[in-house]
């Protein structure tokens, strides 16, 4: 996964824990696509200080997800009802002969249960 998508997933998860200050130069560098200059002028302050603000914000919400583990939940989820999903796609082809199909869902659902 790519840094800035890494980032926005953090950031939907534990944005709300951040300062309003700190969720505004997140919003305006990731999502509105402005450079640090131009977050800078519409603060009023340094490009240095926009990119402080961005490496603490990056540093916080990678402590968030390491103490968490939100977003590694979301994605493990995410790859299990992919998963589920492939799985009663290939029963409907098999004309609903799904007894082995069902055995897989039943593991993937108590592994995601233990987990």
């Amino acid at each position: 996964m790519d840094n800035t998508l890494r980032m926005a997933l953090l950031f939907d998860f534990y944005g709300p824990l951040l300062t309003e200050r700190q969720q505004d130069v997140f919003e305006m560098y990731f999502h509105e696509d402005l450079s640090l200059g131009e977050v800078g002028e519409e603060l009023d302050v340094s490009r240095q200080a926009v990119h402080d603000i961005l490496k603490r914000t990056g540093t916080i919400l990678e402590e968030l997800e390491s103490k968490l583990g939100l977003v590694e939940k979301h994605t493990r989820r995410q790859e299990l009802y992919r998963e589920l999903l492939e799985l009663i796609e290939l029963c409907r082809r098999d004309n609903g002969n799904c007894q082995a199909y069902l055995a897989a869902m039943e593991e993937i659902l108590k592994a995601q249960q233990t987990s």
